[in-house]
């Protein structure tokens, strides 16, 4: 992709925009089949909008499949178009279908704006991660999507604006100088750190087992196809001669060792620590590669587990709602799967955990020892990288539970638990747009506590942290 194939000035990036306030054409809404998504962006869509948006849903639309696009007025929003799409749910066995998927979504929406001359579009971003999208893999799908849009049909738009959350902020940022270099400096700089696949002339995922191979004369291969697949096809009339005589002689033909006694070996030569760890990270390994192929949309549905954008120090932070767990009734290994496949790659680094009890009752709440099993599965990132550890609403069951657990089985992380009476105090630690608290922890809050209160103690300063 050069330079001067698209002028950048088509593409802007909004990080953390609220994109019901942008004054553009049309807007872009990511949904469910239904156009009945609850989450934090359609609610605001459809707040802001007013009640006519949903009748000419309902009325008009009703249902968009996967991959689809449809467009309907904004009613009360600065735009005047809104273009609703679907986005894929994710699953390793299929990925290639969820790329082909969010490609279409991106695709269909612009051509949805071309085909009604939006000369200004603002794009959210479609691909989820509450349906188990890898935010990476779909930045690069939305903006290299948009980039080859642009090559041909640039000329229809004045701009298009790509909106973030928290999410995909950092993402966006380091994906869009990949498509869109500046200059010639950073175009040489993006060309060695692209990927592999960057789609075909539309952008669209190249599938290699898809792609059709037309021969002259299939019956008989030209010599193009011998030299390429090293073999001839004899013809119909000849006879096959094999010789076998050298078979079982190569070196890849003999019998290896064994190799459960080769590996006991190796592991005997190691202290106990390390046979420990080594045991631990191949443990690790098995569960996380099963997160990546299981399909987990069930467990998301519940949101008792999500980030909730960075802290004061710019570190990742995860929201656990006590509430949302039903431990009494949910599979224990998906939930054991979810986890970690929502956290194995935040954990590389340092990251903080906010934990809200609030209205929990038993049915939420797992037996100690599966806590204890969970906590030992976790390889040594969760536990190094955690920097603090937050409990809101804690009660005395809770405090004794907290006490217990850091005493006995994970000592080292004693002085990283902080227990908060109110969420208020939350604000001193994290910038409170970054806050995506439920809103019954809310009203609890506010009934408990009142409109406004002050906790006193070292908890409730940055120093905690």
């Amino acid at each position: 992709m050069k330079t001067d194939e698209v002028d950048d000035g088509h593409i802007n990036i909004r990080m953390n925009g609220d994109i019901t306030k942008i004054n553009t054409v049309g807007i872009v809404h990511a949904t469910n089949e239904t156009l009945s998504d609850r989450n934090p962006v359609s609610e605001r869509i459809f707040g802001e909008a007013g009640e006519e948006l949903r009748h000419e849903c309902r009325r008009n639309i009703k249902t968009c499949r996967t991959g689809e696009a449809k467009i309907t007025k904004a009613y009360n929003l600065p735009s005047r178009y809104i273009i609703h799409t679907v986005g894929p749910r994710y699953n390793l066995k299929y990925k290639t279908a969820a790329e082909s998927a969010l490609y279409s979504c991106y695709r269909k929406v612009l051509q949805v704006a071309r085909e009604n001359e939006m000369k200004c579009l603002a794009i959210g971003v479609i691909n989820s991660v509450r349906r188990g999208y890898p935010p990476q893999e779909g930045a690069h799908i939305a903006i290299r999507t948009t980039r080859r849009f642009l090559e041909k049909f640039g000329s229809v738009f004045d701009a298009v604006v790509l909106v973030t959350g928290d999410i995909d902020e950092e993402i966006y940022g380091e994906v869009l100088p990949l498509y869109f270099p500046r200059n010639k400096d950073e175009e040489q700089w993006a060309v060695s750190r692209l990927p592999n696949d960057v789609g075909n002339e539309n952008g669209e995922p190249i599938i290699e087992e898809r792609q059709i191979r037309i021969l002259t004369n299939p019956a008989k291969p030209d010599s193009s196809d011998e030299e390429e697949y090293g073999y001839l096809l004899p013809n119909a009339h000849e006879d096959i001669e094999v010789d076998i005589s050298e078979v079982g002689k190569h070196s890849f033909a003999v019998m290896e060792g064994d190799h459960d006694k080769v590996r006991k070996e190796k592991l005997h030569s190691r202290t106990t620590e390390e046979q420990l760890f080594v045991v631990q990270q191949r443990r690790y390994n098995r569960w996380l590669q099963r997160a990546r192929q299981t399909d987990l949309t069930e467990v998301a549905a519940l949101r008792c587990l999500y980030q909730s954008g960075v802290d004061y120090f710019g570190r990742p932070v995860i929201f656990f709602v006590g509430r949302n767990f039903p431990a009494a009734s949910i599979d224990l290994d998906k939930a054991v799967l979810y986890l970690i496949q929502v956290m194995d790659s935040i954990v590389n680094k340092d990251y903080v955990v906010v934990y809200f009890h609030t209205l929990s009752t038993p049915a939420n709440h797992p037996d100690l020892s599966w806590i204890k099993q969970v906590f030992n599965l976790l390889d040594f990132r969760w536990k190094k990288n955690l920097r603090a550890f937050y409990i809101i609403h804690p009660t005395l069951w809770s405090k004794v539970l907290t006490w217990f657990f850091t005493t006995f089985t994970a000592s080292s992380l004693k002085t990283r638990v902080h227990t908060h009476a109110g969420v208020k105090n939350l604000y001193n630690l994290i910038p409170p747009e970054h806050l995506d608290i439920p809103p019954f922890v809310l009203d609890y809050d506010m009934k408990v506590n009142g409109p406004d209160y002050y906790i006193s103690g070292s908890d409730d300063t940055k120093d905690g942290l």
